[in-house]
């Protein structure tokens, strides 16, 4: 994949391995303790981010983000639902490491998970946003989602209910 220049920093996109697991753990616990894009306050155990990075590995549906040399992000896409009648529906998660945003590199990573979950013959890629978050709206916006609903206080943290904007983008 191509690096992408902004703000004399290249951003270069690659897919995830094994060793990255605790980079990548270390921004999902950071986005769960003090954001509110993943809803649970239980921070993700080393086992358990083996774990999730392997399933996502085996798929090849996981992705860093690299600014000038150091990992600055990841972003994943895994089945949205369970039962085979969704099999070919997915959901992204794209997140940005502390300090890095506004570098282009969700974007970067967005365009990458899209061009993967396409090359891997899905039909969907949905977005379910915490509603406030509209950074993230904007970015899935830029890309071509388009808004399919908002579901009010379907989830809860830091003491508040919180609503959840879904998007959708088709792959084919």
């Amino acid at each position: 994949m191509n690096p992408i220049y902004e703000r004399s920093r290249t951003v270069t996109v690659r897919p995830a391995r094994a060793d990255d697991v605790e980079i990548v753990r270390a921004i999902r616990n950071h986005a769960i303790e003090h954001s509110t894009a993943l809803w649970t306050q239980t921070p993700q155990s080393p086992k358990e981010a083996v774990g999730w990075l392997a399933a996502h590995l085996e798929r090849g549906s996981a992705f860093v983000a690299e600014a000038d040399g150091e990992v600055a992000g990841f972003a994943a896409y895994g089945p949205w639902r369970a039962l085979d009648g969704y099999r070919h529906t997915v959901e992204d998660s794209v997140y940005v490491r502390e300090g890095h945003h506004g570098l282009g590199i969700g974007s970067a990573l967005l365009t990458a998970l899209i061009d993967a979950a396409r090359a891997a013959g899905h039909h969907v890629v949905i977005a379910g946003i915490e509603a406030g978050n509209a950074a993230s709206i904007r970015l899935h916006e830029r890309f071509g989602f388009e808004h399919v609903g908002m579901v009010p206080e379907v989830g809860t943290k830091f003491g508040r209910w919180l609503d959840l904007t879904l998007m959708r983008l088709p792959l084919s």
